[in-house]
């Protein structure tokens, strides 16, 4: 069983920067591909990136292109994800996912994961 643990969110002022980062438990994090999804206020979880788990190949939302990275530290078992001149409209709860499959391309569909942390909520002001 894997479990998915995210930190970091809270409120971030507009034009600045946002940090998360996310460590699971029970298996290596190589061996794992990760991904970032959130919700925005009244509306459907989306998709914002992901990063496979042997290549650590990474997939970024087409809307968020230049403003997202997703990165991680194998030696701290912990998967980043930073987002860059924020604005109210990327307020959401934030939620990090694991799926057990080391291979592969990195992927945006929700149900290819299998594990999800609870969420944290980061808030933009303006």
């Amino acid at each position: 069983q894997v479990q998915v643990i995210e930190s970091g969110g809270g409120l971030v002022q507009a034009g600045g920067s946002l940090r998360l980062s996310c460590k699971p438990s029970g298996r290596a994090l190589n061996l794992l591909a990760m991904g970032w999804f959130r919700r925005p206020p009244g509306k459907e979880r989306e998709f914002v990136a992901a990063i496979s788990g042997n290549s650590g190949v990474t997939l970024y939302a087409e809307s968020l292109k230049g403003r997202v990275s997703i990165s991680r530290d194998l030696a701290k078992e912990t998967v980043y994800l930073q987002l860059n001149s924020v604005q109210p409209e990327d307020t959401a709860i934030y939620y990090c996912t694991a799926d057990a499959r080391p291979f592969g391309m990195p992927v945006q569909r929700e149900i290819e994961y299998d594990y999800w942390g609870r969420g944290i909520q980061v808030t933009v002001s303006s």
